[in-house]
């Protein structure tokens, strides 16, 4: 039986690859808003970064998401990113 290939997505923060799954996405839709999706359905143009905040504290450090994204990232961006994550971490 023939396997299934794992779509594996790179870490803007670590820049490691690993399985999508694993991964929270980023999602900046058509009018520019900013929020992660946590199932990989919210429609818009996206980036990964590992379940870790540390990888989004590297993200910013390393200017990743505003690569991926092809536009600046404000700090309030980020902070309110970080807020949102952590919420899902206590979950």
């Amino acid at each position: 039986m023939k396997q299934r290939k794992i779509p594996l997505r790179k870490c803007t923060g670590c820049n490691e690859m690993k399985n999508k799954k694993e991964m929270i996405r980023i999602v900046r839709n058509n009018e520019g808003i900013f929020s992660l999706d946590f199932h990989g359905k919210k429609p818009g143009r996206g980036a990964y970064v590992c379940k870790n905040i540390e990888c989004l504290s590297q993200a910013e450090k390393n200017k990743g998401l505003e690569r991926s994204f092809k536009t600046s990232v404000d700090k309030e961006i980020y902070n309110a990113l970080r807020k949102e994550f952590a919420a899902y971490d206590g979950e």
